[in-house]
């Protein structure tokens, strides 16, 4: 039997009904998480390994407090050369091992005055900016796959709009000033891909994002990717609460 067969056979039996994606260093969000079985994304049909530090790249099963749950440890960006269709391979694969829900979070730079490093917003749109000729394309407009129920579950976070940019370099402050004209309240380099995925199969989706520095531009500080990661595990236990209650809510009516 393959690792994935077995992953599979486990996966059956505890039925989760809901996947999430943890985002640059935030796999700490996951203390809650009883892991039953993991695969590497390597053994996952459609996933490959992903090459950003940060990203663990295995998905697991397990429990979630007390819901099952699907969890991709890291995820796959455009700007390590993939295409669109391989960057969304987990929504792919969490529809395909019975996920109806689709829970993706990110580590991401804030715009919006009220989002200062370690604060989190709830995703209720996002303007995607990604690819050579984004700049020049209909993607300015703001797109919105995330679902209205799982963003009322969030009432206490801002509900922003996520630009997601091609990367892999940081958003130059040019950028930020067009991204936040267009509307953007933080910005970032991947979910777009993966939340339009997710809901072109049907999924309920939702989208958090953990803002770890200012936009470029915005503080007079560098920005450096071992920074993100330190800030972003300083969040973990807010943005495992706020998982934990899009993981659990109202699931059994989800796909009914």
């Amino acid at each position: 039997m393959t690792a994935f067969a077995e992953f599979e056979r486990v996966v059956r039996g505890l039925a989760p009904a809901a996947a999430v994606v943890l985002g640059s260093g935030l796999s700490r969000a996951a203390a809650a998480f009883r892991e039953a079985a993991a695969v590497g994304f390597g053994e996952v049909p459609g996933l490959v390994p992903p090459t950003v530090p940060g990203h663990g790249g295995r998905l697991a099963v397990g429990h979630w407090g007390a819901t099952p749950a699907l969890v991709f440890f890291g995820r796959l960006h455009y700007y390590e050369g993939h295409s669109p269709d391989v960057v969304a391979g987990p929504a792919r694969a969490a529809a395909a091992l019975g996920a109806r829900r689709f829970v993706l979070t990110n580590a991401a730079g804030g715009i919006h005055p009220n989002l200062a490093p370690g604060e989190l917003m709830a995703i209720r749109g996002h303007l995607k900016l990604i690819g050579p000729d984004a700049w020049r394309s209909a993607g300015r407009a703001v797109r919105e796959p995330y679902a209205a129920a799982l963003l009322a579950r969030m009432p206490e976070l801002l509900a922003g709009v996520y630009a997601a940019l091609t990367g892999p370099c940081y958003e130059t402050p040019a950028e930020i000033r067009a991204a936040r004209e267009m509307g953007a309240d933080a910005v970032g380099m991947s979910t777009a891909l993966e939340a339009e995925a997710a809901a072109g199969l049907g999924l309920e989706v939702a989208g958090v994002s953990c803002v770890t520095n200012r936009a470029a531009g915005l503080d007079p500080a560098p920005l450096a990717h071992a920074d993100v990661l330190v800030t972003a595990q300083r969040a973990a236990d807010r943005l495992a609460a706020v998982i934990g209650r899009l993981l659990a809510s109202d699931l059994a009516s989800v796909g009914a």
